[in-house]
This record gives C-alpha cells, structure tokens and sequence, in this order.
C-alpha cells in the first residue's frame, strides 16, 4: 500500500473566498449588462491587497437582467463550500443606488448578534463592501447613472449548510458569504475561531448568560443532556481554542461558563493549557500522578499513572479504581485555569466524561481565582 504523503503547508494552494467569487461574478453580470459581451473572466481587486482573475463559467443574459457563474475553488482547504456555484443575477431598478440581497442558497439572519442585521441576506460586511464598491466603478468606468439591484445565490447553498454552524447561529436557508481577505487558506484557524465568536455574540444577543462550551461534537452531545434547561445556542463547539473562547465569553460579560469534554484536553486545561491541539504542550502526567496520590491513591497506582502514556489511559486507571474524587479534583483545576486566564469575573463549572458518555467528574460553582492547592511534593 502506497504511503499517503502529506503536503508541506508552505506548498498549498490558496482558494477564493465566497465573497471574492460573488465579487467578480457581479462584475462579470454587471459589464454584460452594460456592454451585452459576455467576458470569459473577471479581474477584482481583494482586501489583501491584490488582484485576482476568476473564470465565468456561464451566462444567463435577459434584456433587463444578466447572470454570471463561477466555481468557488478553495485551494488546498476542505472547505464545505468547495466547487460551489456562485452566481450574481444583476439587473436595473428604477431608484438610484445599489441593492444587495440574496437568493436561492444564502442564508438570512433571524438572530441578533451577527454583523448582518436580523431580515437581511447573510452576507457578511467585507464582502457586502466589496461588491458594492465594484458596482460602483463599474458604473463609473462606463459613466452610468442607474440603479442597480445584485441578487447573490448559491444553488446547492442550503444542503452546503448543513455542513456549517450556520443553523445554531440562526442563519436560515443557506450558506454565509465570507471573506475579510478575499482568499482562503489552508487549514487557517481564522475562520473557525470567527464562528467561535459568532457563536458567543448570538448567544449574548439571545440573552443567554450561562454558556457551555465543548471541544467537539461527541462532548456537546453529552453536554445537552447534562445541562438540559439550556437552550442550543448556549452551546458552543470551541474545538482546541479553550482559551481564545473564554477570553471572548469574558469580553461579551458571560456570567456562567461550563466547560465540558474529556480527559485527553482537559488534563491539559488543568495544568493550565489553554491550546489543547494535540501538537500543543504535552500531559504531564507528573501532575496528573500527584493528584490521584492527592486523592488517597496508592504507590502502585501513582506510578502507573506517572507512567502512562496518554491521558485516557489514566482516565481508565481511576475509573477502574473508582476514584470520583480524582476527576472531581481534576475538574476543579479546569476551572481555576479558566479563571486565571480571564483573570476573574465568571462563574466555572467542569464536567469531565468518558468516550462513552461516563460523567467521570464535575466541579460546579467556582469563581475565585485562588490557586487550587496542589501538594507536589
């Protein structure tokens, strides 16, 4: 079997954002209908600075409207919105100025907090700047003085979403049109610490004051079924970056933040990680042997434990030996590093569990900012 070789970051291909690409099929729409040619591709300039030059795919020409369609393509990214179809359907109206909406695909905003007002398309502000600034030298290139109407859709927009957060944030019907570069690239963190903090801001604007906040999808799952009360968008998929969330819960003024997860990250979380990515610092599993020592361990089980070789394996060791208070403890110090790194100012709570959905341990109620006593011997 031949060996998968994986690509040096440095070496991948960078892709377009949705936003670059309902950009240039504006203007591609735009000219059309001005001119009636219809060009083979379209050349915008992109927030970073730079131009770039997009295929049109295909033409749809009316005598009061033009479509133009380009294929997203974002690069080395698996990105969900990956050889979409991007369309702009531009025609003219009768009042001056430029309107922007969106169709089949894009998604509109019922929920506060979002950088689009509630009722409209969701297109986000950079990219809703940059298309309307390019009808607007396109209008002044040819020297007209009509308005114009863009209308931005993406056919397959709405089962794409299913693959996003979109519905948790309240953006119905389809996709977002993204984009503060105007490029995509690989594996950037950017894009889903953006959401983490879309996510916080629907749940503030929301009026939730009591957050949950899970490193993936199998923890949120049994996060819910802890926390029961809480409605879905309290519920947070804040991956590795435990720290970036909370700094931002803290910003937003969240009184109450639950973290939950399992022992793999959450070790790190309690010695004071605040990255937990598998390539981020390691466990210590010094100091995961000195609290079960802590918790009335004995040698034996101490030094298997300062031993192991992954956290989850010392998870099955105290579970194994029934010790509740280890994860208790374990839990509590997830909390105290949580309030150090926001420095005060929320109530933590923790709940660590198995794979199989075990809660192993919980600590509840902490909100001081005092060192938790850890004898190290």
């Amino acid at each position: 079997m031949q060996k998968k070789v994986k690509k040096d970051p440095s070496q991948m291909r960078h892709g377009y954002t949705t936003g670059a690409c309902s950009t240039a099929v504006t203007k591609a729409a735009l000219t059309a209908l001005i001119t009636g040619d219809a060009l083979e591709e379209a050349t915008i300039h992109l927030p970073i600075g730079r131009n770039a030059t997009f295929t049109i795919e295909k033409y749809d020409i009316t005598e009061n409207s033009v479509s133009a369609e380009t294929i997203k393509d974002a690069g080395d990214d698996p990105d969900a919105t990956h050889l979409a179809r991007i369309i702009s359907t531009v025609s003219w109206i009768d009042t001056p100025g430029i309107i922007l909406d969106g169709g089949v695909g894009v998604g509109r905003v019922t929920k506060a907090g979002l950088p689009v007002p509630v009722g409209e398309a969701a297109i986000n502000p950079v990219p809703r700047k940059m298309i309307v600034t390019t009808v607007q030298q396109t209008l002044e290139e040819f020297q007209i003085n009509r308005g114009v109407k863009v209308v931005i859709s993406v056919p397959a927009g709405e089962e794409i979403a299913k693959k996003t957060l979109n519905g948790r944030l309240g953006i119905i019907g389809g996709i977002s049109i993204l984009g503060t570069r105007g490029t995509v690239v690989p594996f950037s963190s950017s894009a889903y610490m953006a959401s983490i903090v879309q996510a916080i801001s629907v749940a503030k604007a929301g009026g939730c004051e009591h957050l949950v906040l899970t490193t993936g999808g199998r923890s949120e799952k049994y996060a819910m079924g802890l926390l029961q009360d809480l409605p879905e968008e309290a519920f947070i998929e804040m991956g590795d970056f435990v720290g970036f969330s909370l700094k931002h819960c803290n910003r937003q003024g969240i009184k109450k933040v639950s973290l939950v997860g399992m022992m793999g990250k959450f070790s790190k979380v309690a010695q004071g990680v605040m990255m937990v990515h598998s390539k981020s610092a390691p466990v210590d599993f010094g100091f995961l042997s000195e609290i079960a020592r802590s918790v009335g361990a004995d040698d034996d089980l101490v030094f298997e434990i300062k031993n192991a070789n992954t956290a989850s394996q010392v998870g099955d060791l105290m579970a194994e030996a029934n010790n509740v208070e280890f994860f208790n403890k374990l839990c509590e110090a997830c909390c105290h590093s949580a309030l150090k790194q926001v420095k005060g100012g929320i109530e933590m709570e923790t709940a660590i569990y198995s794979l199989k959905g075990q809660l192993l341990g919980r600590a509840v109620g902490i909100d001081s900012i005092d060192e938790i006593n850890r004898d190290r011997g």
